[in-house]
């Protein structure tokens, strides 16, 4: 079997082309191996889609609450074709564009097929071997399909199914109570899905921290059927219908669905990619072991992305490519990556957000820390449009009143954690917040006034 050389080998098209991309530019030969389409998991079968479709889930639930504003409007007809269609179209000219670009790349040559590694810094794909003294893995994750009896008997799907459903379910049961099923459950039930989520613990976003993962629950269990310490046993087809055991406090129960969906978390994919025919080591889950700079255990290989496991996060990967992509091309002024104050937030309905840490973990780490919470009700914007559920809970530290974390449910949670996270970023005092001058009588009020109750 032949073997080629290059001057870098990237694993994956998502956020390791930027560290491709920099490479070419600089003349070098690169190989790119994707078996899938180009853009990674966030353009193809994560943040990018999902978000498309919440925003016609949105828009349908903003219709269907007209009433609490004087205005009465029906919804006749979903058009899930369109609905799916809007998405897909655009996300796969998206990848097929982006693919393109590295194709007509002179110093670029694209491998369309999986690869495994046989041996040091050795990889065989698409019937060639192929070598590199550097390598980036940015092969990402993928579902986590957990271990219930009669399961590979049912037709479930994943989250990379579910975005391109070609008929809408009647009636779904998620399983999973993370960030993925609180998204896909506000998806489909507000566009008329009868939703079952089943939790196996006492709430959802158990990550988040406890004040917001409570207030959570509480009004998915107002929106939806919500099954929490609850376990699936079993799973069988009956007919057309998917028929699943479940068992919580010792109790029995049966359920029954057109469409199951399964959200229990991600896995790494260096199984696939054989990673100790090379030497990386990777923990216990499968994650890719690096250091601060992200280079693994064996000089030359680096990793970054959902594989790495810090955060599964587009924004986190973006800034671990910057650092890749630096430290790989200046090795005497290496920098190690600054994670601090890396925000996240979930397009669930209501909207979660959040950076920094949650009380309970404040608490672990003997944190001296002071902490306040403002209802988005108690401003005027937040009483004109009526969220009866949102609050913003704030954290500093009480002897500096450096901002430890921020944590907020409730309408445009998602851009209003930014001003936060950006202050973070700076490691500035409460100050930044409370002494700024806010529009009135705006949405963003609520922050500040959450940060202005801090105790002295």
């Amino acid at each position: 079997m032949s073997m080629r050389s290059f001057d870098l080998i990237v694993i994956g098209s998502g956020s390791g082309l930027e560290v491709s991309s920099e490479a070419a530019d600089r003349g070098q030969s690169v190989a790119v191996i994707e078996p899938g389409p180009f853009g990674g998991t966030c353009l193809n079968r994560g943040c990018i889609p999902s978000k498309m479709l919440i925003h016609s889930a949105d828009v349908l639930q903003t219709i269907r609450s007209s009433e609490l504003f004087g205005i009465k409007a029906e919804v006749s007809e979903v058009d899930w074709d369109f609905i799916i269609g809007r998405a897909t179209d655009t996300i796969d000219a998206d990848a097929q564009a982006v693919e393109e670009g590295n194709r007509q790349h002179p110093n670029v040559t694209v491998f369309k097929d999986s690869a495994t590694f046989v041996d040091d810094k050795v990889l065989e794909v698409a019937g060639e071997r192929v070598t590199a003294e550097t390598i980036v893995v940015a092969a990402g994750t993928r579902p986590r399909v957990p271990e219930i009896e009669g399961l590979s008997d049912v037709p479930f799907i994943t989250s990379d199914e579910a975005l391109r459903l070609p008929k809408q379910p009647q009636r779904l049961v998620i399983v999973g109570g993370g960030y993925i099923a609180a998204e896909m459950a506000h998806f489909f039930g507000a566009l008329g899905t009868e939703v079952t989520l089943v939790q196996r613990g006492p709430r959802l976003l158990r990550q988040e921290d406890t004040d917001v993962a409570d207030r959570f629950t509480e009004v998915y269990q107002r929106r939806f059927k919500l099954l929490l310490d609850t376990t699936i046993q079993r799973a069988y087809k009956r007919g057309e219908e998917i028929v699943l055991d479940a068992t919580s406090d010792g109790q029995e129960q049966t359920l029954t669905a057109d469409a199951l969906l399964l959200a229990v978390g991600r896995v790494p994919n260096t199984d696939l990619l054989d990673m100790a025919k090379t030497g990386v080591t990777v923990d216990d889950q499968g994650f890719v072991q690096t250091d601060d700079y992200l280079e693994t255990n064996v000089p030359g290989i680096w990793a970054l992305g959902d594989i790495v496991g810090r955060y599964l996060l587009k924004h986190s990967a973006n800034l671990e490519a910057a650092f890749v992509g630096h430290n790989i091309f200046n090795p005497d002024s290496k920098v190690p990556v600054d994670y601090h104050a890396m925000p996240h937030a979930i397009f669930a309905s209501p909207q979660v957000a959040a950076v920094g840490v949650t009380e309970q973990e404040a608490r672990e780490a003997g944190l001296p820390f002071v902490s306040s919470v403002y209802n988005y009700y108690d401003t005027a914007y937040g009483s004109s449009i009526e969220d009866r559920d949102g609050f913003v809970k704030v954290l500093a530290h009480r002897e500096t009143r450096e901002i430890l974390g921020c944590h907020i449910i409730g309408s445009e949670a998602s851009m209003l954690i930014q001003e936060v996270a950006n202050a973070m970023r700076k490691r500035l005092t409460t100050d930044a917040i409370t002494q700024a001058i806010y529009v009135h009588p705006a949405l963003p009020e609520v922050v500040q006034r959450a940060f202005g109750g801090l105790p002295s």
